[in-house]
């Protein structure tokens, strides 16, 4: 009976793996939200993703996506899902910079242990975590990966170099060197069409498709996947106007997107792959449309395209806006292959991420009350330090001790530093709740300012009738066509409308929240029993 109770599980076991769905996720590399015309919001000089927009049909679209603001942060965090002060990785992996450690757990290292041998895993394209001599060609598959080919470094090519790079460039291959000559971005393709191809049809996979594109040197890509376009593709010309070779390498890499999605289509693999479209951080700043951009903590550096699509998402076709983090895209995938039981396998690691898997299956609007992001490098600069924002406010602390505070709902722009203005008492609130979670997730080295919201509290003569309450909101000086918005103590909003001493709040939990009467412009405190 024993023997017969053990086959069982290894049989189910075997069933549960073969019968989870596979999981692409591609990278784009320096490629931000403001050129990406899959967003309402996008700038006027964009980039038409008409491939990538196919993913909307049965996909979610993130519009509060945070990565790093630099290339090797973002992907370790995608790997491991934590944050760059525990991984180390803060800068660009290049030279003397720190790497990723190799004893870092991994997507793949992970997927191991969830399902020995029972998923394929590849990554195809641009690495960039680890660098090194012949033993660091190997980082890729000693950490987890069946496969890798592709490219360790960042760009491909160097000054001199320029239009030549992605033409003319160093393959590894499963820790293997060669010269390439074929267009980076149409090897990437076809070499994970050909992995996909040598792989069993019934064996899920997991696949890691990370394009050099559109990242520097800006080049004129081949005619063939491009619309018809008038361009000398001459060096002088690209330095002088980096702009429109920047949106072609796009167009291009969208075009051979779609080869890969018509090759998941004619294969049958389309409606059992997951697909994950990101980009790693902001436009680089030759052709930012948003300024400042890549390498910085403001808005232009860190917000980046984000969509996932699949089998896995119910209600298609949405826009979702929770913060979210990169590092997310780590617990995201290996709940998507079925291991919900992931933290239990790798229990002395802190990891940072959450899974999207409740707002894709639309069980939730969030997971997250805020989004994390930091950037330090081995030669500091003033830009670097951390940065947290929730749904309206973002604090930025500079490693220098500078500080900045914004309200993005009304100054997207962040050119206005709420700490050099007589804030309100919602300001200060929202101040405090993100410092103090600053402080609490990094563990030192962040000095919150300490402001106090009473002397904005409990003013302007207003009386509330009982205080602590229980189940009324009974206010003196309120009509019942005064409008109100109550707010948790962080900020967040929980309700509005009018009339709100004839509310019902006996199902709000107890403690403290903030009432805003809109047409007073009065803000108070009051404590639910």
């Amino acid at each position: 009976m024993k023997k017969l109770h053990i086959i069982l599980l290894l049989l189910f076991g075997f069933i549960k793996v073969n019968a989870q769905r596979n999981v692409v996720l591609i990278i784009a590399d320096d490629l931000g939200k403001d050129f990406c015309d899959i967003y309402p919001d996008h700038a006027a000089n964009t980039v038409h993703l008409t491939n990538v927009r196919r993913l909307l049909n049965r996909g979610v679209i993130f519009n509060n996506a945070w990565s790093n603001p630099l290339c090797s942060p973002t992907r370790a965090g995608i790997l491991t899902g934590r944050y760059s002060f525990r991984t180390g990785v803060g800068d660009v992996v290049d030279g003397p910079n720190p790497k990723l450690n190799i004893n870092e757990n991994i997507i793949p290292k992970v997927l191991n242990i969830y399902s020995p041998n029972g998923i394929s895993k590849a990554c195809i394209g641009k690495w960039h975590v680890t660098t090194g001599g012949p033993v660091g060609y190997n980082y890729p598959n000693t950490m987890g990966f069946d496969h890798f080919e592709g490219s360790l470094t960042g760009a491909l090519g160097q000054p001199g170099q320029l239009a030549i790079g992605y033409n003319n460039w160093t393959k590894i291959t499963n820790g293997v060197s060669s010269n390439c000559t074929n267009y980076a971005t149409t090897e990437n393709v076809n070499n994970a069409i050909a992995y996909l191809n040598s792989q069993p049809s019934t064996k899920p996979f997991y696949l890691q498709l990370a394009f050099n594109a559109p990242h520097t040197p800006y080049h004129l890509p081949p005619m063939n996947l491009i619309a018809p376009i008038t361009l000398s593709g001459i060096q002088s010309d690209i330095t002088a106007n980096p702009v429109p070779y920047f949106q072609a390498m796009v167009e291009a890499m969208d075009k051979e997107i779609g080869r890969f999605f018509d090759y998941l289509i004619s294969s049958g693999k389309w409606v059992t792959t997951d697909i994950i479209f990101i980009g790693d951080n902001g436009n680089d700043p030759l052709v930012a449309q948003t300024s400042p951009s890549k390498g910085s903590l403001y808005q232009g550096g860190v917000t980046v395209p984000f969509i996932i699509s699949g089998p896995d998402v119910v209600n298609p076709n949405r826009i979702s806006n929770a913060m979210v983090n990169t590092a997310d895209i780590f617990a995201t995938v290996l709940e998507m292959f079925g291991d919900t039981n992931w933290q239990s396998q790798i229990p002395t690691t802190t990891v940072d991420s959450r899974s999207l898997m409740p707002i894709l299956q639309n069980t939730a609007t969030t997971t997250r009350p805020w989004a994390f992001s930091e950037v330090f490098r081995t030669t500091p600069l003033a830009s670097d330090g951390k940065s947290i924002r929730n749904a309206d406010y973002k604090l930025l602390k500079f490693a220098n001790g500078t500080e900045k505070f914004f309200n993005l709902t009304v100054n997207s722009g962040e050119n206005n530093n709420l700490l050099q203005t007589n804030m309100t008492a919602t300001d200060i609130t929202n101040y405090n709740y993100l410092c103090s979670e600053m402080s609490n997730l990094v563990g030192s080295g962040i000095t919150c300012t300490a402001l106090n919201t009473d002397t904005f509290l409990n003013t302007n003569e207003i009386f509330v009738i009982e205080n602590p309450f229980n189940t009324n909101i009974i206010i003196n000086t309120v009509s019942n066509e005064d409008t109100y918005v109550l707010y948790s103590i962080k900020g967040e909003k929980i309700k509005e409308g009018k009339d709100i001493s004839n509310q019902d709040f006996s199902y709000l939990a107890s403690g403290t929240y903030l009432v805003k009467l809109v047409t007073q412009n009065k803000v108070f405190k009051i404590i639910k029993k």
